[in-house]
Formats: structure tokens, sequence, C-alpha cells
């Protein structure tokens, strides 16, 4: 215990996903006798909630290793870094580097908060090709004022020692040096620590080549995007219509439902009347630049995917009006001309 005439027991803060590499990393840390502190961090475009249980998956493991857990929500300051990150883009719109140095910077707030001596991450050498090389990992370190301060268990011995190890607080020989893409390594030591061995935690929507093409438009349309337009980036069909214009058709029940939840001020509501079909929004950055012809695409393109044989009447809805349109379903050649 800690306390006057006692030594402080040593404690860390671990980056805890809810995946293999860091439920082992935290794994390690206990069966070695550090107190560990896990933290989750979830942004706009991770998988951590988004539909494949990674939320509660992270509690679950967090429950079953017998630590406890801390979340934090990254919202505006993380679209605001995604416009120009210092270290640019994967292969999509991952902006990796600048993202886990953020990462780190709130992981060192709470490693103070708490009175942590270091901070552990799941992170394994030359896993993933933008944020897990050697460089990589020297640069979020220094963006993060965290240089010596990561302890990365899995490829302790890949690295050079850090000051929980020059300290002695913890002991390097019990660490691990794993590298490369192969996960071949960590699925028998789950085994052998008596682990359920998780798949990889969620993952980046960043990283999905067709939804990072939507976020890029938005940054090239939108020079302010809000948090919801980001979820609704997640959800149904895009399409933009001019510059200022963008229409998101749902393509079921339950995207037809979020898509309803997150009409804000402004927007305008499709929907076919009388047929099967979906819910779509249109939203518009500059309102005094949308006239009739622009709801009258929109309104041929929830026609187009609606159950109609042919025309049919599409109810078109706003902050303050309601009317019907008589359409006709666009063409498919003219639809794959707007789609994003």
């Amino acid at each position: 215990m800690d306390g006057e005439g006692a030594s402080k027991r040593v404690r860390c803060v671990a980056l805890l996903s809810g995946g293999l590499d860091s439920t082992l990393a935290v794994k390690l840390m206990k069966d070695m006798g550090v107190d560990v502190k896990a933290l989750a961090i979830k942004t706009p475009f991770c998988d951590f909630d988004c539909g494949k249980g990674c939320g509660f998956r992270v509690k679950e493991v967090a429950d079953a290793l017998g630590v406890e857990l801390k979340t934090v929500y990254l919202g505006e300051e993380y679209i605001e870094m995604l416009k120009n990150p210092k270290h640019g883009y994967g292969s999509g719109m991952n902006p990796c580097i600048d993202c886990r140095a953020m990462m780190y910077r709130i992981a060192k707030e709470y490693m103070e908060e708490c009175n942590a001596d270091f901070i552990v991450t799941g992170e394994v050498l030359n896993q993933r090709p933008m944020s897990q090389n050697m460089r990589a990992l020297r640069i979020i370190e220094r963006e993060s004022n965290l240089e010596g301060k990561v302890l990365r268990p899995l490829s302790a011995k890949q690295l050079k020692p850090t000051e929980a190890e020059l300290k002695g607080l913890i002991k390097r020989d019990m660490l691990l040096d794993i590298k490369g893409r192969s996960r071949k390594v960590q699925m028998g030591l789950a085994r052998q620590l008596g682990l359920d061995a998780p798949n990889a935690a969620g993952g980046c929507l960043l990283t999905d080549r067709q939804f990072a093409r939507r976020v890029k438009d938005l940054l090239e349309h939108l020079p302010n995007p809000t948090l919801n337009d980001v979820e609704l980036l997640k959800v149904g069909r895009h399409f933009r219509l001019s510059r200022d214009a963008k229409l998101v058709v749902g393509r079921n029940k339950d995207e037809n439902e979020i898509i309803q939840s997150l009409i804000q001020d402004g927007d305008i509501m499709l929907e076919a009347k009388d047929v099967k079909g979906p819910k779509a929004l249109l939203r518009c950055s500059n309102k005094d630049k949308v006239d009739g012809s622009i709801v009258s695409l929109a309104a041929s393109i929830v026609c187009r995917y609606s159950d109609a044989d042919g025309s049919c009447i599409v109810i078109v809805s706003d902050d303050v009006t309601i009317k019907e349109i008589k359409s006709e379903p666009l063409a498919s050649d003219m639809l794959e001309s707007y789609r994003i």
C-alpha cells in the first residue's frame, strides 16, 4: 500500500483498446505486480462504438484483467487536427502519427494525475507501417514530451531501454522482442497466459478508402465540419450534387433512422410517397446557392432507390415547408457521376 513509511508501488497508465496486443501488454504488467490504470481513447473515426461492440469489449477486457478503466472521448479537437496533420496521412485519410501523439498527450496528463511512473502500450515494432516503425515511435514520443517514458512490453527488447527499465522499476528480461505484422507469437502467448484472446480491436475508419473519400470530400467543401457531419459520413450512400450540396441516402431501416436522428436546422429531408424507399438528407453548406434544380436532382435519386416502377412522388420537407415532387428515377450512369 502507498503511504508514509511505505515504498510506492510501481504504477503505469496503459492504453487499452480491448484488442490482443494491448490486452497482452496489460496482462504482462499485472503479472509483474505493476498497478495498472487503463485508458481507452475514442476518436470520431474509430470503430470503438461503431456497431462492432468494441466499446463494450474494452470494458469487458478491463474487468477481466482487474484494472480500473478511464475512457476519454475526442471530438472537435480531433477534427481540427485532421484538417492539416503535421505528419500527413497514411494510405487513406489516417493521420496516424498525429493521432498517436494526441493520445500520448492525453495519457501523459492521466499519468501525472494518478501519479504513475510510465505509460504502457501494446504497440509492436513494424506491425503498422505508418505509426509503428522506429522513426514514427520516436517522433510520437517527442511530440508528446514522453521520450523514455513509454514502455512497449511486446517489443521492448527490440527498442532502447526506457526509464522504467533503467531505474529498475521493470525487469527487462521479463519483456518480449516481438516485431512484424504476424500475430502468431501473441496468440500463443495469450493461450499460455490463459487469456480469451481477442481479435484486433475495431480499427480506424480513416484507413478505409471509400470512407476516406467521403472525409476528403467533406473537408474540401466544408471548412469547419462538426461531429454531426462526421456521424453522417458513417451511414448511407453519399452524393455530391454541387459545391454546396450533398445528399445522403439510407440503405436500410437502421440507416434511415440514423439519418433521421442527424437532421439539423436547414437540412432537407426527402422520402418517396406511397412506395417503400429510403430516407434521404440533403445538406447544404450555402443554402442561398441551392435552387430547385438541386432539390429535383435529389428527388430523382431518391426515386431511383425506391421500389417505384418508374416515376414516383417524393415528399420534400425542410424547417418550414412540406411539398411533393413528381420525379423520374435518375439513370445509372448519371447517378455514378455524383457518387462520392
